[in-house]
């Protein structure tokens, strides 16, 4: 798995470790059961802070993409290979577009979506 970080990006470096991780799953590079690096080892490899990685680390996790077995790692659910992330993530991102396309501002649509989730705030 290839990751690199662009500092002078407008995407926040957790973002950028989030979506090339789920981008790797998505696209098969990464199958079910993989085993990822430590949150130290890949921070260390990609000259960022613990925190950040532990950041994206914990977005996949809550998205159900990886989970974290404690002292044995982190590892690709087979949930993550089932097509419904890459799907949930099509839909995502063209939701942002016509949002985009509308004018709305990205909290306006961000609430939008957790309204439909049944989220609270």
């Amino acid at each position: 798995m290839l990751i690199s970080v662009d500092p002078a990006s407008d995407i926040p470096p957790y973002e950028q470790v989030r979506s090339a991780i789920a981008r790797a799953i998505a696209d098969g590079e990464l199958a079910p059961g993989t085993r990822l690096p430590s949150v130290r080892e890949l921070a260390a490899n990609l000259a960022l802070a613990p925190n950040t990685v532990a950041r994206a680390y914990r977005e996949l996790e809550s998205a159900g993409t990886i989970v974290g077995r404690g002292r044995k790692g982190t590892f690709v659910t087979p949930r993550a290979a089932s097509g419904a992330i890459a799907d949930a993530r099509a839909a995502a991102e063209a939701y942002a577009g016509q949002a985009r396309t509308l004018g709305l501002d990205p909290e306006d649509a961000l609430g939008l979506v957790r309204a439909a989730l049944g989220m609270q705030g």
